[in-house]
Parts: C-alpha cells; structure tokens; sequence
C-alpha cells in the first residue's frame, strides 16, 4: 500500500484549478493592458502567458516522448480572443499528455529545454509556481488599474 500525500490524478487537477484561476486573470484584462501595461520594468502579462504556453504542454510533449525540445516563448497569438483559445487548446492538451506520464516517472530525473535536469515531479511542480508567481504580478497590475482581480481561491 502507498503513503502518498497527492495522487497523480489530484496533481494534475491542482494544476488545472491554477490555470482556471490564470484564465479568469486573462479575462478581465482591458485587451490593450494584457499587451501593453507594467510596472518596474515587469513584462506586460500577454507575455507572461506566452511563457506559461511554452513551458507547459512543450514540457509535457517532451517528456512523454523522452525526447529535449527547443523552448521558444515567442507569443502565438495576437488577441485576448487568440490567448484564450490558445489555453483552452492546451489545458485539453495537458490533460491527454498528463495521463501518458506513468506514474512511477514522476521520480525519474528528465532535462528540459536541454538544460534543467530535476525529477518529472519537480518540473511539474515548477510549472505551477511559476505560473502563481506571475499571475501574483498580474494582480498588482490589475490593482494599478483599478480593476478587482478574481479572488485567488476561486479556482473552480
């Protein structure tokens, strides 16, 4: 019998009530701030999101098919209409290529992007922080503009 903390399944769920809660931040980002707005030097939050897009569904790619893929954040979309689209593709794409990772895997130490050697665990960790660290900028930058940003435990 395992004495896990977290399944696999509960994992792949807390990753997706983030990218819910991200894609509510997206939301009600004015279309010309998502491109436009920072503060401090910070980048405006579309390219923000083009870092999530790159990172997760690449990552997940690469890893199910044990093979190193360039990262490239480069933005593949121009709209708020075109980013939205883009996370819903990839939140379904997630999900597909989460479930082909078995789960004794998630020990093994893998390298993305040809450099960043940890366990598949820690690089899925790593996904989720880095996407909850800058959705935290983009709440700043939503109550610079006096916008209310969705509460952060409202990720259903």
């Amino acid at each position: 019998m395992k004495n896990e903390i977290l399944s696999k399944n509960e994992l792949l769920e807390y990753w997706q009530a983030q990218r819910r809660l991200t894609r509510k931040v997206i939301e009600v980002f004015p279309e010309k701030d998502l491109f436009e707005f920072s503060i401090g030097g910070m980048r405006p939050f579309s390219q923000m999101c083009a870092e999530f897009i790159a990172i997760a569904t690449p990552s997940l790619k690469s890893i199910v098919m044990n093979k190193s893929m360039k990262f490239d954040e480069k933005p593949t979309f121009k709209t708020k209409e075109e980013l939205l689209k883009r996370w819903d593709e990839d939140t379904l794409a997630i999900n597909e290529l989460f479930v082909q990772i078995p789960e004794s895997d998630f020990q093994k130490e893998f390298v993305l992007f040809g450099e960043y050697n940890f366990q598949i665990k820690q690089h899925i960790f790593y996904f989720i922080d880095n996407e909850i660290h800058h959705r935290g900028q983009a709440y700043v930058y939503l109550r610079a503009l006096d916008i209310q940003p969705p509460f952060f435990w409202e990720t259903l």
